[in-house]
């Protein structure tokens, strides 16, 4: 039984984050239904089905590789081929943008349950997460494809790629999570979400590799996704890994990050519901 009292929840953090912790376990049954409902939805009525989980990447990656072949486009030296240099990174690019996008998507499509039944809302999340790895289990197809048709050397460091993909959905997801409440009431979040995250690919080492000088070397120096790329991409490929300690700042920032989120996350929800509604 849990009591509800006007005491602030914050000045009891452990007990706080328990209580999350609780209704997150309790609620991982609900979470795998509402993700084989979100799947299911996703993916009926469509032509092509669950390749739509890697046309948008691949359709990115092979307009760049276009412009680079007639030269339209100027990257200089990859120690991968280019194409396959691009479409490495156009996927992992997907992987962030898809975990970016998640918290808002899922809390708007489970507004009708917010406001009227009462559950372990953080499941909604879980949920959403739930749909992210899946999209990127499929594109692990791809991925593998692009590794035997280019000849890419698999090497021991293969065996760290699942963190550095874990630390792309962990930064996704929690700049998502932070900015949900806003985006849960202003329907302006989600539809300048593309136009966002189209000009932070440009700001980001996804089809071009880190500039060393310049201006594009000082964006991408305080941009946050680019270590993660660039390591996550160095994992995969066997490549030396020279960004590892702002990776590792970045993966604990994003970790930090998500933790305060989920708890900013279930103290605003209320208030949220009661402006969507409920």
């Amino acid at each position: 039984m849990r009591v509800y009292t006007p005491e602030r929840p914050l000045r009891h953090p452990v007990r706080l984050i328990t209580e999350m912790a609780v209704d997150i376990w309790s609620g991982r049954e609900l979470a795998w239904r509402l993700f084989i409902r979100d799947l299911s939805a996703s993916y009926r009525q469509t032509w092509f089905g669950y390749a739509w989980a890697f046309l948008p990447p691949l359709a990115n990656a092979l307009t760049f590789v276009f412009l680079h072949s007639q030269g339209l486009f100027e990257t200089g030296a990859t120690k991968l081929p280019y194409a396959a240099f691009a479409m490495i990174g156009t996927l992992l690019w997907q992987v962030f943008v898809d975990a970016l996008n998640s918290p808002v998507t899922s809390l708007l499509q489970a507004k009708p349950m917010l406001t009227k039944i009462n559950f372990p809302r953080e499941s909604v999340l879980i949920a959403g997460l739930g749909m992210v790895l899946f999209n990127f289990l499929i594109r692990l197809a791809l991925l593998g494809a692009v590794l035997l048709w280019f000849k890419v050397p698999i090497t021991a460091s293969i065996l760290l790629f699942p963190l550095g993909v874990a630390a792309l959905i962990t930064c996704g997801f929690a700049v998502g999570l932070a900015i949900s409440p806003i985006g849960c009431l202003y329907a302006d979040v989600s539809k300048a979400f593309p136009i966002i995250t189209s000009f932070w690919m440009l700001l980001t080492p996804v089809v071009y590799p880190a500039k060393e000088t310049g201006l594009a070397s000082t964006l991408a120096g305080w941009n946050p996704v680019s270590p993660l790329i660039i390591t996550t991409r160095q994992f995969l490929t066997g490549e030396a890994q020279q960004h590892l300690l702002p990776f590792t700042l970045v993966f604990g920032g994003s970790l930090l990050l998500a933790l305060c989120g989920l708890i900013a996350f279930r103290l605003t929800l209320p208030h949220l519901i009661a402006r969507m509604g409920g």
